[in-house]
């Protein structure tokens, strides 16, 4: 008696944060967090910042797990928990306590300043410097799955884009540059297997290192009409790059007759004004720039404006009359183009350089690709979902990260970096795979399996039972949700559970399984179920 009372104690708890009725409601029409928040996955506490409900939790564990499994078995990484309290001090190495505007900082009793983390390079640095000591302690791995935090300026899209989140940051150590690109590319590798294992569509597209840095990165984009980024893709070559690495060209240059806006910015020794000519209405593109003059662009005041720029400019060159003046004109631009007035010209005669016929704009659809000039670009909206980067030295240079090589000599370690955003990624693929009946996730993540239902008493106890014990199973035969037969079947559809097993008293001794990604309906007999549901299982 005692079991049995434990037993009905914990089917109330566990049904406790599930809707009391479903109605028959166009889910498609509500927000994705709304429609997570009504099933009970989860609940909104403040702006960007969410609790997880028991659905929601399990379908977050089934996702870490795969990612172990994955980061594990196919990328030989060590799992490690860091602090979630990270010291100012080896931000200050870094440089990035001041740079970074997304940090959540806080003192101690004593006045120690510390952040609470957004990601752990500099941590994971501080820490693996102390065990790696040889070349022979390369290549290494580590990896963690934990909260990480941002002090976003608007939250926005529910779990897409929060104060607060869940996240898989790896970290890769090696004793050279090709082992670090080795490494690399077996992460672009891992990345490629574990999000096939979603069987969510996805591109893997080059992209922009933004704040963390290094020489090299690759995204992986669902592609959605809700997403903030832009994924190009040539219809020729195959190449996929985020809008702010892509390089496009007009089908004809110098056809831009019209108004010409220009942006300024200095070289890295403030010595040489840069000003970037380019068609009014189109975006500018900083990375594009950057790539034109090999990285002597001070990237730093890309914010100030052009007032405040030429302003730095003079202060900082008092004979400035003798110093360079360098334009760069976009390749859809000539010299029949409308072009703002300059303001230092009439001081300035002579010290002008030119750079002509370059792409400094970002890419719009149907432009030729630059990277192999012949196909043409398809540009789609996507959300960000991961992130690898090949870092370097970046990091551990000035935190002192260093080895010993096979010639004894002191060199240092050079790093990758690999992210997966955990609750971003539940996130996505609600909004992706959502439909007017409510949720649809992939089987390898769904919080249960199946769903079982029945409206007949006698006769089934043996089924559910063997049922209950082969498979996750999600039991909707309960009263606390005060369901009726038809209610219990629409909820099943909404929280997104990959198969229903539907047992009525009319039908039997059929049994109904409908499939929620297909809405596929298959009647077999009773002494078949299970087998039909490893099948179907199996093929999901």
């Amino acid at each position: 008696m005692a079991i049995r009372r434990l037993i009905a104690k914990r089917t109330v708890a566990h049904n406790a944060f599930l809707p009391k009725s479903v109605e028959l409601e166009a889910w498609k029409s509500k927000p994705t967090q709304e429609v997570l928040q009504n099933l009970g996955f989860v609940r909104k506490t403040q702006s960007g910042l969410f609790n997880w409900l028991p659905l929601g939790l399990r379908t977050v564990r089934k996702l870490e797990n795969l990612i172990r499994q994955r980061m594990e078995n196919d990328a030989g990484a060590m799992e490690v928990s860091l602090s979630s309290l990270s010291a100012r001090s080896i931000w200050d190495k870094t440089g990035r306590w001041d740079k970074s505007k997304e940090l959540f900082k806080v003192k101690d009793t004593n006045d120690v300043e510390y952040c609470l983390i957004p990601t752990c390079e500099e941590d994971i640095t501080d820490l693996t410097r102390n065990y790696i000591s040889s070349h022979k302690d390369m290549p290494l791995i580590a990896y963690q799955i934990g909260r990480k935090y941002r002090d976003e300026k608007r939250p926005r899209g529910g779990l897409l884009r929060g104060r607060e989140f869940t996240m898989k940051d790896a970290y890769s150590f090696a004793s050279s540059e090709e082992q670090a690109l080795e490494l690399f590319n077996k992460m672009d590798s891992v990345y490629d297997k574990l999000f096939t294992d979603l069987k969510v569509p996805f591109k893997s597209a080059l992209a922009d290192s933004g704040e963390i840095g290094g020489e090299m990165s690759k995204e992986y984009h669902f592609l959605d009409p809700i997403g903030e980024d832009t994924v190009f893709t040539c219809d020729s070559c195959g190449t996929s790059s985020t809008i702010e690495k892509c390089d496009s060209l007009p089908d004809v240059g110098g056809q831009h007759t019209g108004d010409v806006d220009v942006i300024y910015g200095l070289s890295e020794d403030h010595a040489t004004l840069i000003c970037f000519y380019f068609p009014r209405g189109r975006n500018f593109n900083w990375n594009l720039a950057q790539k034109v003059l090999d990285n002597d662009i001070d990237m730093s005041i890309k914010e100030y404006g052009n007032d405040k720029v030429l302003q730095a400019y003079q202060e900082e060159n008092e004979d400035y009359m003798f110093t360079k003046i360098l334009r760069v004109m976009d390749i859809r631009i000539n010299s029949r183009s409308n072009f703002p007035d300059f303001p230092l010209s009439k001081y300035l005669k002579h010290n002008f350089g030119q750079i002509d016929e370059v792409s400094i704009v970002d890419a719009v659809d149907q432009e030729i690709c630059a990277r192999c000039e012949e196909g043409t670009l398809q540009g789609s909206k996507s959300i960000e979902v991961g992130h690898i980067f090949h870092l370097g030295d970046k990091y551990s240079k000035p935190l002192g990260a260093k080895f010993r090589d096979e010639n004894n000599n002191e060199s240092i370690i050079s790093m990758g970096c690999y992210g997966i955003g955990v609750s971003r990624l539940i996130g996505a693929i609600a909004e992706i795979g959502r439909d007017e009946r409510g949720l649809k996730w992939p089987q390898v993540i769904a919080p249960y399996q199946i769903s079982i239902i029945t409206n007949k008493k006698d006769d089934i106890t043996p089924l559910k039972e063997q049922i209950k014990q082969s498979f996750d199973t999600f039991d909707l035969d309960f009263e606390g949700a005060k369901l009726g037969f038809g209610g219990r079947i629409k909820l099943s559809h909404a929280i997104g559970i990959p198969l229903c097993i539907i047992v009525g008293s009319k039908s039997w001794p059929n049994v109904e399984i409908e499939v929620r990604s297909t809405d596929e309906k298959i009647v077999v007999p009773h002494t078949q179920v299970i087998d039909k549901i490893k099948q179907l299982l199996a093929a999901l």
